[in-house]
């Protein structure tokens, strides 16, 4: 039996991949600091512990795995990664994960692993015309991420990449778009624009009003988590290194985003734009590159993962109201 190691796998896209291997025979062994919020995990084995500490690290990794998913960071949507109040802890955290992580794999001669890497790596000088954003894999270079965010996952990329050089590594990069989908964090200020939007109007009434950070017209690419695994898994599984693009090419502006979700709603919602993080003002996901090494590209729209989104959303209210 293959055995498989997915750290961050309490997280949103980490359990799905515990599920997903799961399905494929794979004994799986997933780390987290938490346990899966929404359902029970699938693991064989889950460790709960932190990954900044080198022995857990050690611990995670006691063996060799034929694939290893490296998924756990310290991440948000715009609300944390933006308003700058969290960008020690992301940078520090995060890094801190990933050099334990590799130096794990070393001791264990566990070398095939991918990492997630994210869109917002990509230089913030691409990304300021909200029609026309340049998201290929060659225009990360001169490096200039919006974010600090952005700059940990351009060292995490460049860390993976030295060690597939230097000791013998089979890494494999993909830069995530925007993924979205049911069991995604939906409150709090972590979560993403489209769970942010499918909650701020389930909540709302007909006709109601909601509130926009900027003026909506920004524009981004979403990607539902289903076909998130399934690029990563492809890529994963290939001769190919990365980095690579994982995301939808269909493009919308959050005020279409808005529209989609209201229309499954059943709802007419008014916008209401205030002040807010945004990032930059538009990005899309480039999926030539994917499709010339990988032969694949996500293949579902936009309105048929908020579909699957909403209703599972608000599902998560109406059960919240039935606890107070």
């Amino acid at each position: 039996m293959k055995k498989a190691l997915v750290l961050g796998g309490g997280g949103f896209i980490g359990s799905h991949m515990v599920n997903r291997l799961k399905k494929e025979g794979f004994w799986v062994r997933a780390v987290d600091l938490k346990f899966p919020e929404f359902s029970p995990t699938q693991a064989d084995d889950f460790l709960q512990g932190d990954l900044r500490d080198p022995l857990i690290c050690r611990a995670a990794i006691d063996q060799k795995f034929d694939e290893i998913y490296q998924f756990a960071a310290d991440m948000g949507g715009a609300g944390f990664v933006f308003t700058g109040e969290n960008d020690a802890d992301i940078m520090h955290n995060s890094a801190l994960i990933n050099l334990n992580v590799l130096e794990a794999c070393l001791r264990r001669n566990s070398k095939r692993i991918f990492y997630s890497s994210s869109a917002c790596m990509y230089p913030e000088h691409n990304q300021l015309d909200p029609d026309n954003p340049n998201c290929s894999e060659d225009s990360a270079y001169p490096a200039n991420p919006d974010s600090e965010y952005g700059w940990e996952k351009l060292f995490s990329e460049r860390l993976f990449l030295a060690f597939a050089r230097n000791y013998g590594f089979e890494s494999r990069v993909a830069r995530y778009h925007n993924i979205f989908g049911p069991e995604g964090t939906w409150n709090g200020g972590r979560e993403k624009a489209p769970a942010a939007i499918c909650r701020k109007i389930a909540l709302a009434n007909d006709g109601g009003t909601i509130e926009i950070w900027g003026d909506g017209k920004q524009t981004r690419s979403f990607l539902i988590v289903d076909e998130c695994i399934e690029g990563t898994l492809k890529l994963m599984r290939s001769n190919f290194m990365g980095p690579v693009n994982i995301g939808s090419d269909e493009m919308v502006t959050i005020n279409q985003l808005v529209d989609y979700v209201a229309e499954i709603s059943g709802k007419k919602i008014i916008k209401k734009h205030i002040d807010g993080p945004i990032g930059v003002r538009g990005r899309n996901s480039d999926n030539n590159l994917i499709k010339k090494q990988l032969n694949w590209a996500p293949t579902n729209s936009l309105k048929w993962g908020l579909e699957r989104t909403y209703p599972w959303i608000s599902g998560q209210i109406n059960m919240e109201k039935q606890k107070v």
